[in-house]
Formats: C-alpha cells, structure tokens, sequence
C-alpha cells in the first residue's frame, strides 16, 4: 500500500509541477530576448522632428548654394526673426556672407518686407565673415509691430540667392 501511496503521491506532484514547467518555458524565449537585449541601452522616447529639406528641396540648396539646416525662428519675443543655416560647402556659401547684398525677409502673406537692423556701436545684425566648413551662421531681420507670425512661411533674399517657402519658428 505504501508504494500505492507513493505513486499517487508522485502523480500528484508531477501533475501540479506542470503547469509550472509550463510558464518556464514560456518565459524562456522571453528572458532569451532580454539576454539578446542586455547589452543595448533602453529605447527613449522621441520626439518627432521633421526634415524640413529632406529629398529636393536638401539637396538643392546643398549642391547649389552649399547649405543646409536652414531654420526661421522668433527672437526676442517676435521683435526679430532670425534666420540661420550652416556651411556644408564654403566656397559656394560665399554668397550669404556678401556684404554688398542687402538681405531681406519677406512675407507675402503680411504683405512686409523685413530688413537687418544696422547698430550704431554693433553694425549689421549678421555674419558677414569668411564662411567655414560645418559652422552655423545667422542674421537678424527687425519685425517691428511683429507682423511676421510663427507659423508664417517666408522668403529669403540675399543678393542672388532665394529661399521660399520657409516656416517661422
């Protein structure tokens, strides 16, 4: 009787340790994931910012004018509107930094057209330097009465080169 006992007793043991070798092995693949996963660092969130210049447009103005990450933002609570881009060809962003050209903003939606202060102690609120590969350059454009909106879409004039259809920051 003894070994009858202990057959039930093992039948027992057995049946309620399945469900339990069950759920390991299935965790199994999952812990094997993680192993896969342990050496990289956790995925952040993301916040989606968009290539402005992405296909075309990007690849206009670098082999144009040899530009790129142009952007159009408020300044000083929307008395200026300063517009900045970096030299990804120097030679060919000469241009930007001419002082004879006279830059100029336009709104064609406001219906203004917005110039670079000049400071008496200061000058032109611009770059007007040798461009060098990689760095970033900006002028300042004045929007008294602050006509220009965010959300705005502009264009840039200086001296020969145009670029439309940017959106104020």
């Amino acid at each position: 009787m003894m070994g009858r006992a202990a057959g039930l007793m093992l039948m027992a043991l057995v049946a309620g340790a399945l469900p339990a070798a069950d759920a390991v092995a299935q965790s199994k693949p999952a812990s094997a994931a993680n192993a896969a996963t342990a050496g990289k660092p956790a995925p952040q969130p993301m916040h989606y910012l968009p290539n402005r210049f992405a296909g075309r447009a990007g690849v206009f103005y670098k082999t144009v004018w040899g530009i790129d990450s142009l952007s159009v933002k408020w300044a000083e609570s929307g008395e200026l509107v300063r517009f900045a881009w970096r030299v990804v060809d120097p030679e060919k962003a000469k241009v930007l930094s001419d002082k004879n050209a006279t830059p100029s903003l336009i709104d064609p939606h406001a219906g203004v057209s917005l110039v670079v202060p000049t400071m008496e102690k200061v000058g032109q609120l611009r770059q007007s330097g040798p461009p060098e590969l990689g760095r970033t350059y900006w002028m300042a454009f004045s929007n008294k009465g602050r006509q220009v909106k965010r959300g705005d879409r502009v264009n840039v004039v200086i001296g020969p080169f145009h670029a439309e259809n940017l959106v104020v920051d």
